[in-house]
């Protein structure tokens, strides 16, 4: 009989999300409002522990989507974003009718480089229309060069958002990722960090715009007693439901950091001497990742037999172990295959030689020991 399958990231229940749901039950608080979705809103809040307020919605796609309308991102304006990203970072700028400028990573972070952020700021400068926004992403939970990406953008006046869909509980210098820019944005996806089932938040930098974020969300209804619109809104409100299993996966996200953690450093011992293959972690002690997935670089010319990236994917495969490749970029989507972009190769090679790994919270002993046979055999 085949083993069950591992998983590269499950969700994980933490046992407390049902009373909050049979709360809501019990108030018959079905609808996208209730208790949950203020408490939710406020226990995010009171984690990031900073001056912003948040909108919980029903996905981090449609936080994305509504932070670029706060900024007032319209048809054929530009907005910079990260190529090596998932999908989710660069559509929203499609619904706004707006054109992405793609942007080529660094190799210590694997995040939006600054040098090639600048010389796509002065294009769109040069072109007469200044990028409306800088879209940059902490890619699996590593935060991205803030300093120097928030200067690049200070400098030319052009708002941040930071796509922080993959990185709640990551810190740069102590402070909290989402945090940083314009507007912040998480992800409550099924393989998140935590979970909502489908869920996101936005991280806005006042009340006054968190109001406006919600009006949007819940389809921009005027204060009238009958159902009055001047402006076009959205059903991107997330549910009392969902909201109750969040505020119970916020009691156990430290935990849930701590274990995704202790899985990196799990896959640094079985790799550690193993020629042409290196473990992704943080360049020094200014970035501390959630590392909601570990991934490897795979260097064929000095791996043993040039064992390379695909040959380590199918070896996990056969063993009924999921692992993916690294995102990849958008600039070689087909969807964008039009689209600007600034930079080298970076993120082509990251895309080539990149392998993400089971990294869950909810890996047991076991896993762990199917994992480094996989890797033991292969390498032998």
């Amino acid at each position: 009989m085949k083993n069950n399958k591992i998983w590269l990231s499950s969700p994980h229940m933490g046992g407390t999300e049902l009373n909050y749901i049979n709360s809501a039950f019990e108030n018959n608080w079905i609808a996208p409002l209730g208790p949950n979705v203020v408490g939710f809103e406020n226990s995010i809040q009171q984690y990031l522990n900073k001056d912003k307020f948040i909108a919980a919605l029903s996905s981090g796609t449609a936080a994305l989507h509504l932070s670029l309308l706060m900024l007032g991102v319209n048809r054929d304006d530009f907005v910079i974003c990260q190529s090596m990203t998932f999908s989710a970072s660069a559509n929203p700028i499609k619904y706004a009718d707006a054109q992405p400028i793609f942007i080529d990573s660094e190799p210590q972070t694997l995040n939006m480089c600054p040098v090639a952020l600048e010389k796509a700021i002065n294009y769109s400068i040069d072109q007469g229309k200044k990028a409306k926004s800088v879209i940059c992403v902490h890619l699996y939970g590593m935060p991205a060069k803030l300093d120097e990406i928030k200067a690049v953008c200070k400098k030319y006046e052009v708002p941040l958002i930071e796509d922080a869909a993959e990185a709640l509980g990551s810190t740069y210098k102590d402070q909290k990722c989402g945090t940083f820019g314009d507007y912040g944005v998480l992800s409550f996806n099924g393989n998140k960090i935590i979970t909502t089932s489908g869920g996101g938040a936005l991280i806005c930098p006042s009340e006054e715009t968190q109001k406006k974020v919600v009006f949007y969300a819940t389809q921009a209804r005027d204060d009238a007693p009958h159902y009055q619109h001047s402006e076009i809104g959205y059903n991107y409100r997330l549910s009392n439901i969902s909201a109750g299993i969040g505020r119970g996966q916020m009691e156990v996200l430290d935990e849930h950091i701590s274990l995704r953690r202790k899985m990196n450093a799990f896959y640094q011992e079985l790799f550690k001497d193993i020629d042409g293959i290196t473990v992704f972690k943080e360049p020094n002690d200014d970035y501390f990742s959630n590392h909601w997935l570990s991934a490897i670089l795979v260097d064929s010319t000095k791996t043993k037999n040039q064992i390379n990236r695909e040959d380590i994917r199918l070896a996990f495969e056969a063993e009924n172990i999921e692992s993916r490749p690294l995102w990849k970029p958008m600039h070689l989507q087909p969807v964008f295959k039009d689209a600007l972009y600034f930079g080298g190769t970076v993120a082509e090679d990251l895309f080539k030689d990149g392998l993400c790994l089971p990294s869950g919270s909810n890996l047991t002993d076991e896993d762990r020991e199917r994992i480094s046979q996989v890797i033991q055999k292969l390498f032998k």
